[in-house]
């Protein structure tokens, strides 16, 4: 399984968390400062990047490690 790091809404605000641990990285007031944190955590640790919308449901996704290119389908 691919490490991922995933920001998500919350009752007040963004949150930052990995699947694997069980506290956030970081909370946020809004979603620009949380894609900010998360970006910084999976470029230093080769992460794949994943936000959401408030449904839960993936708006974007982007990975941080040495991706071939072109990629091999």
């Amino acid at each position: 399984m691919t490490k991922q790091i995933h920001v998500t809404a919350t009752k007040n605000g963004w949150k930052v968390k990995q699947p694997d641990n069980s506290k956030a990285s970081a909370i946020t007031t809004n979603k620009s400062e949380a894609i900010e944190k998360a970006t910084n955590i999976a470029k230093n640790q080769w992460l794949e990047m994943i936000w959401h919308w408030k449904d839960w449901k993936i708006q974007w996704r982007n990975s941080y490690w040495n991706d071939p290119f072109p990629p091999k389908w």
